[in-house]
């Protein structure tokens, strides 16, 4: 049917068709598992919302809340801000209803250019302890958040400045995240475990979420960029979103003739 955004009987009725054929629980209900799914054989459903959603020039995806979800796994998921997501619904709360329709913002900010990474305070948090988690200071979080005093609350958004990703020291700025291990991260940006530890000053391989690490790169001429290995759900825009560059970019350092990517595949993800 046309693409409208519109989450109707026929669209519902079409859902339970999908997923009764493909041995899912049938709910009618376009949880992430169903979604994965979706976008694994039939590929670019993120390009698809971005062109025919939004209003104006915003872009946004349309997600429908499944059991478990908070509107910070959702944020990170979308790699966007409980605050953008809040904003673009209209929402006065933190809280969640199952089968919930959120639009999740898509379009890249205007200050992508930045060197700082999004986010969001836990419990626990204090400035001084991101400063030494993220490798700057307090005063520099402070300035770039404009914040006048030290106060932290659960849920804000801070910007945290990094160092540049595309510095003449042939590395990129990686946070660990839960699950990493040194070799999945090495596998990923196409390097060797010995050499991540090399350039950490690890003597181990054990890593903490949160702990920021240099990734080495390869280079081609005057232009650094790593090598990623295509995962389900990916598209162009994720990666290039992710990545801060464009999605014209990655393809001419591609050659790719279309934004379809195979599970597996190995692309080059400029970061110079």
């Amino acid at each position: 049917g046309p693409i409208n955004s519109t989450f109707d009987l026929e669209t519902e009725n079409a859902v339970k068709r999908f997923q009764m054929n493909n041995d899912l629980t049938v709910t009618g209900v376009v949880n992430s598992t169903t979604w994965d799914l979706i976008n694994s054989l039939y590929g670019n459903l993120n390009d698809c919302a971005i062109e025919n959603g939004g209003n104006g020039n915003t872009g946004y995806l349309t997600y429908t809340v499944a059991a478990g979800d908070t509107l910070y796994s959702i944020a990170r998921k979308y790699d966007t801000t409980i605050d953008a997501i809040k904003n673009l619904n209209n929402l006065t709360s933190n809280t969640l209803q199952i089968g919930q329709q959120l639009k999740i913002p898509t379009e890249v900010d205007s200050d992508t250019n930045e060197d700082y990474i999004s986010y969001t305070v836990v419990g626990g948090d204090t400035l001084y302890a991101l400063a030494q988690r993220y490798g700057t200071t307090v005063d520099a979080i402070k300035s770039l958040n404009n914040l006048t005093s030290n106060t932290l609350s659960i849920g804000q958004v801070l910007k945290i400045p990094t160092a540049s990703s595309g510095d003449n020291d042939g590395f990129i700025s990686y946070i660990v995240s839960n699950g990493d291990t040194l070799y999945a991260i090495a596998r990923r940006y196409n390097t060797t475990v010995d050499a991540i530890k090399s350039l950490n000053n690890l003597t181990s391989n054990t890593l903490s979420i949160g702990q920021v690490l240099k990734i080495p790169t390869s280079s081609s001429g005057n232009n650094q960029y790593i090598s990623y290995i295509v995962k389900n759900g990916d598209t162009l825009y994720a990666l290039a979103r992710r990545y801060n560059t464009t999605v014209d970019t990655i393809k001419n350092l591609n050659n790719l003739t279309s934004n379809t990517l195979s599970i597996g595949q190995v692309l080059k993800i400029p970061v110079g």
